[in-house]
């Protein structure tokens, strides 16, 4: 008789466990290792071959005794004899292994699923969990170093940095995890109990992925169940907040909302250049605690923070403080946070480019982002284009036509984006790129001296030339990392040597 594995755990016996792990990525490659090691059975599958390091990593588990199956046609039929599948994050519901599954009442986990059934009793580290449309790295990275700034010792994991499943099968348990949860993440992830959780915003996205706003939006509220401390939402988003009152949640759980202006009690927000906390303090029906200031929060040569920039600092805080980090941590781990590549980077100050500051925001993959990533910055010339992914963009060029003074499209869906400019912004000069969709391997920095130097002959002393593209990258490069890299050296070398474009 087959085992129930809906009552299996870290410590029990795996041993006549049938898995099928549905895709072979680093989430999918981190499922079947660690149930290789819990005595599983383990058949993993994937359509793509992959890169030689795949490969490699499909031979090492094979020695250790799993059956690896990658390339065309071999996610179409799921074996007979399953007792558990375990799905990489992106997995539609009707791919065929998924629906079979469903059809036969094998149960279906996401790696995070995985992850949680596999925690140590003994050591039950806190999981403070964030999602949204937009922000999820920056805020979890924000988390992690303020957490570090307090002594423990944190890790950010899940959609950033490393998988949930490795941190939480460490053999030296942490103190607590920063775990960003992407919407793919979270369809999958049935029994989770984080100790605090942030929804920072929700806004269109992957709709080629969801057939409606409210599955998403629905898909998001998930991190809420079950919460034990505090749910935090975003005062500005009302969808956020609704997810909130939804939550079937651990009694005794807090409502704590965060906002750019003055909080109210059980908020954290800003009252003047300060962040401040009226959540958890004792004193908080009378008084506020400091965390920082915006100038902690200002880096790389800026005057003040962006508004996202602040956002996304008083959720990190809310869930640090809702861990019973300091006011002391949440400063010193804020003042000493940078942000990652690709998201708002300058690649050339004014100073050197004629006056013109280039700007790489490249992990701006969605309107929403890109929104916030324009509304930074009070004149630019927009590079933007690639894969909408179901998006629409009348809401953003209305948001700021304004800031417009001209705008370069490449990619795939850059006619959506043109057509919202005509309607919104008729008299913002588009220029649209048909470079065509390249081999992501070979060629991707011509298309970006193109885009460079039509940009620089757009842009006049005082302007920001800005990649917000408001796409994912697929259609034309490797990821929004390689397109990003891609824009820096063009425009280095057009910097470098003016004219030879």
């Amino acid at each position: 008789m087959s085992p129930d594995v809906r009552s299996l755990g870290r410590t029990d016996a795996w041993d006549g466990v049938r898995a099928v792990v549905a895709g072979f990525g680093v989430s999918g490659f981190a499922a079947a290792d660690n149930l290789t090691h819990l005595g599983a059975s383990v058949l993993a599958l994937d359509e793509a071959v992959g890169d030689q390091d795949r490969r490699e990593r499909a031979e090492l588990l094979e020695v250790l005794g799993a059956t690896v199956r990658l390339g065309e046609g071999v996610t179409q039929a799921l074996p007979e004899d399953v007792d558990l599948v375990v799905t990489s994050p992106g997995w539609r519901p009707s791919a065929p292994l998924l629906a079979q599954a469903a059809a036969r009442g094998i149960p279906v986990w996401g790696e995070v699923e995985l992850a949680w059934r596999l925690r140590h009793p003994e050591h039950d580290t806190p999981w403070l969990a964030v999602t949204g449309t937009n922000g999820k790295t920056t805020t979890v990275q924000m988390l992690d170093a303020i957490l570090r700034a307090a002594g423990l010792r944190s890790q950010a994991v899940g959609n950033v940095g490393l998988p949930v499943l490795e941190a939480v099968m460490h053999p030296t348990p942490y103190d607590v995890l920063a775990v960003e949860l992407s919407s793919f993440q979270l369809h999958y992830t049935h029994s989770m109990s984080a100790q605090a959780a942030a929804v920072l915003n929700v806004a269109e996205d992957h709709l080629d992925w969801y057939s409606s706003m409210s599955d998403y939006a629905a898909d998001k509220g998930r991190i809420f169940q079950q919460v034990q401390r505090a749910c935090v939402f975003n005062a500005a988003d009302p969808v956020t907040e609704r997810l909130v009152r939804e939550a079937d949640v651990v009694e005794g759980a807090r409502a704590i909302g965060t906002t750019l202006g003055m909080p109210g009690v059980g908020m954290l927000g800003v009252v003047e250049d300060i962040l401040v906390d009226r959540a958890f303090i004792p004193e908080r029906e009378s008084s506020a605690a400091e965390l920082c200031t915006l100038a902690d929060l200002v880096h790389d040569g800026a005057e003040v923070p962006a508004p996202h920039t602040v956002a996304n600092a008083l959720s990190a805080a809310a869930l640090a403080r809702a861990h019973g980090v300091s006011q002391a941590a949440v400063r010193d781990g804020l003042r000493g946070f940078r942000l990652d590549g690709h998201r708002i980077a300058t690649v050339v100050e004014p100073g050197r480019a004629g006056g013109v500051r280039w700007v790489d925001d490249s992990k701006a993959t969605n309107p929403h982002a890109a929104q916030a990533s324009l509304q930074a910055f009070e004149s630019v010339v927009w590079v933007a284009g690639g894969l909408a992914k179901g998006a629409s963009f009348d809401d953003l060029v209305r948001s700021v036509g304004p800031r417009l003074r001209a705008a370069v499209l490449i990619g795939r869906d850059r006619d959506l984006i043109g057509a919202a400019l005509a309607r919104h912004a008729p008299d913002v000069r588009v220029i649209s790129l048909v470079t065509g969709e390249t081999d992501v391997t070979e060629g991707e920095d011509e298309p970006m001296t193109r885009v460079v130097s039509e940009a620089a002959g757009l842009a006049r002393p005082g302007d920001t030339v800005l990649l917000a593209p408001g796409c994912a990258s697929q259609d034309m490069f490797t990821d929004y990392k390689a397109r990003g890299d891609a824009f820096a050296a063009a425009v280095r070398a057009h910097v470098a040597h003016p004219g030879r474009d």
